[in-house]
């Protein structure tokens, strides 16, 4: 990308600082609607309709943003049929538009094509970039912010997540309004506003993904055990979130998006 177009401003990690500060004291519903008057219809929900997703789902349900906010899923073609369901839910119940990304190829044409990838590490990375990450790439240039689900209280890259984070990749900006919420505020929230959740998490499922890598977690395991078991030193994410990745912590990463838009983001008046 190139920042001579005078119509588009470039934002870097640095930028983001201060306002990030700000935002940490607002409570998740606060958040959501902070980021509506910044983004508006330009504001996307990603959700894989596990159980923070769906809360988020709800939330933005309650706030009356049906109409302006559209949910954001990856069909990668082999979810369980249950994450299917969920779906179907969450668009009659809280009347929710949802946009359903597809890769290329079926599963079945994809092992025909590279053979099935998931059975070692590697084609593990490649199989979750075809089926998850490209997918996503679909929706560059329809948004320029995405609303996220990731929580600090999920441990690992995910403890040290901002308010705000940048996808280099789509060119937006990632919102985590859940990430102060810890696994029992998410149960409470969960039961007191009766959210619409995923079923198999019921069944010993606490992470849901793609049925060929996902499986039940026994007592006492953590809770991503469950994630690719059956390879070894396979990669704790599947990398569709930027903050799962390494960083590069020299704040050369940024994206550019409308100068309009830049003004109303690190406009500080809350």
């Amino acid at each position: 990308m190139t920042n001579h177009d005078p119509s588009v401003a470039r934002i870097t990690p640095d930028d983001l600082t201060q306002l990030n500060a700000t935002l940490e004291r607002l409570p998740s519903l606060e958040l959501i609607k902070w980021s509506h008057s910044r983004f508006g219809k330009r504001l996307g929900v990603l959700s894989a309709m596990q159980k923070a997703g769906c809360a988020l789902c709800q939330m933005v349900a309650e706030l009356g943003l049906q109409d302006d906010i559209e949910i954001v899923f990856v069909d990668t073609g082999v979810n369980y049929w249950e994450t299917l369901d969920t779906i179907e839910r969450v668009k009659k119940e809280y009347g929710l538009k949802v946009l359903s990304l597809h890769p290329e190829f079926t599963m079945a044409e994809q092992i025909l094509r590279e053979g099935i990838l998931y059975l070692d590490p590697e084609g593990q990375k490649k199989c979750c970039n075809l089926r998850k990450k490209a997918p996503l790439k679909q929706i560059m240039g329809r948004y320029d912010a995405l609303l996220s689900s990731l929580r600090r209280g999920s441990g690992g890259n995910r403890a040290e997540i901002p308010v705000l984070a940048l996808d280099t990749e789509l060119n937006l900006i990632r919102i985590h309004p859940l990430l102060n919420m810890n696994n029992d505020d998410l149960e409470k929230y969960i039961e007191e506003k009766d959210v619409i959740i995923n079923p198999l998490h019921a069944q010993g499922y606490p992470t849901v993904s793609c049925n060929r890598c996902t499986t039940p977690v026994l007592p006492g395991e953590p809770e991503r055990a469950g994630r690719w078991r059956h390879l070894e030193n396979a990669a704790v994410y599947c990398n569709i979130n930027p903050t799962d990745r390494a960083r590069v912590g020299d704040n050369s990463d940024f994206v550019e998006l409308g100068v309009d838009v830049v003004g109303r983001i690190l406009d500080f008046q809350i």
